[in-house]
C-alpha cells in the first residue's frame, strides 16, 4: 500500500491531483456509508463532499504506525468522518433524515460495484432500516453496522446511554416485525 501512503503524503502538500485520486478511489465507499443515514441521493452526495473537505483539511491528523495495514486504518478513519458528517447534517435538520422513496436509480448510483446477490441483500436491508424512525435508525446504524459503543452514540447524539440502548432495542424489535411481516406477505420490498 505504498501507493496510498504516497498519495496521502502528496495530499498533505495540497496536491490537487492526489486529492482527486483519493476522492475517486474512496468516493463509493464514502457514499455507501453516508447513504445508511441520508437516503436522498443528492443530499448524500452533498454530505460525502462535505466529508471529503473535512478529510483534506484534517489529513495531517491521520496517523498510521503500521504501513502494512494502512488502507484498513485509512478506511476506518474515512468511515468515521463520513458518519460524523452525516450525523451533523441530520442534526441541522433536527434529526429528521430524508425520508422518501428510494428509487432503483438511486440504488444503482450508490452500489455499482457489487454483484447481483449483494445488491439485492443491500437493497432489502436499506429498505427495512429506512422504515425505522430517525432516532431508532441512527442508533441501529451506529451500533450494529458501524460498531460504535452506546457511550459513543450517547455523546454524538447528546442523549443518555440508556436512551441509546433503548433506541437500539426498539429498532431491533421493529426490524424483526418488518422482516417477519415481509416474509409472510410477499418477501418483496418495494423500493
Amino acid at each position: 500500500m505504498k501507493d496510498l501512503q504516497n498519495i496521502l503524503e502528496k495530499c498533505l502538500a495540497n496536491d490537487s491531483k492526489s486529492q482527486k485520486l483519493l476522492y475517486e478511489k474512496y468516493y463509493g465507499f464514502a457514499l455507501k456509508t453516508v447513504f445508511r443515514y441520508v437516503y436522498r441521493y443528492e443530499k448524500a452526495v452533498d454530505v460525502v463532499n462535505d466529508g471529503f473537505v473535512k478529510i483534506f483539511r484534517n489529513c495531517k491528523k491521520f496517523e498510521c504506525a503500521e504501513n502494512d495495514h494502512i488502507e484498513k486504518i485509512w478506511m476506518g478513519w474515512v468511515k468515521r468522518i463520513m458518519i460524523n458528517t452525516a450525523i451533523d447534517a441530520l442534526r441541522k435538520n433536527n434529526m429528521m433524515s430524508e425520508i422518501g422513496a428510494l428509487t432503483e436509480a438511486d440504488m444503482q448510483k450508490v452500489d455499482r460495484s457489487n454483484g447481483a446477490d449483494q445488491k439485492i441483500l443491500y437493497n432489502e436491508l436499506i429498505c427495512q432500516i429506512k422504515k425505522l424512525s430517525p432516532s431508532y435508525r441512527i442508533a441501529f446504524n451506529l451500533y450494529v453496522i458501524d460498531g460504535y459503543s452506546h457511550a459513543e452514540i450517547a455523546k454524538y447524539l447528546n442523549i443518555s446511554v440508556g436512551t441509546s440502548k433503548s433506541n437500539l432495542s426498539k429498532a431491533r424489535l421493529q426490524l424483526q416485525k418488518y422482516i417477519t411481516k415481509d416474509v409472510q406477505v410477499s418477501g418483496i420490498c418495494n423500493l
